[in-house]
């Protein structure tokens, strides 16, 4: 149940980001598609943070350090191109067009993810 919450939380997240961040689009012809195009991406969003990016974290916890967490806005941004790169393959009508609408797309996503979570806490937090 909380894996469920957690990826309507980053689809939520998605689409508030795809309304305001210019430079991230999903292109899908009818709302259906969009719809599923947003759960799509917000899946590969949330897999690519639970497999990548503690392998990331783990081999640059140095860099962490030496910039006081500052590269974690970078590496996000990173990340949100890689899910890019991975809906591409999918041929997902979604696209990210480079680093800066990334850097700021990754950062709305936490902000938004972070605020619903507050609103839904997770099975977890009311232990």
């Amino acid at each position: 149940m909380g894996f469920l919450i957690r990826w309507l939380i980053n689809a939520v997240a998605l689409w508030v980001t795809t309304a305001i961040v210019s430079g991230i689009n999903v292109d899908a012809e009818t709302t259906g598609e969009r719809v599923l195009t947003i759960l799509l991406v917000a899946l590969i969003f949330g897999l690519v943070n639970a497999i990548i990016k503690p392998i990331v974290k783990l081999v640059g916890c140095v860099f962490y350090v030496l910039t006081l967490g500052l590269i974690a806005l970078v590496v996000n941004a990173l990340l949100f191109l890689l899910v890019d790169w991975l809906a591409g393959l999918l041929d997902l009508p979604f696209s990210i067009d480079g680093f800066w609408p990334a850097f700021w797309g990754a950062i709305v996503m936490g902000v938004v993810s972070w605020l619903l979570s507050l609103v839904v806490p997770d099975k977890a937090d009311k232990a």
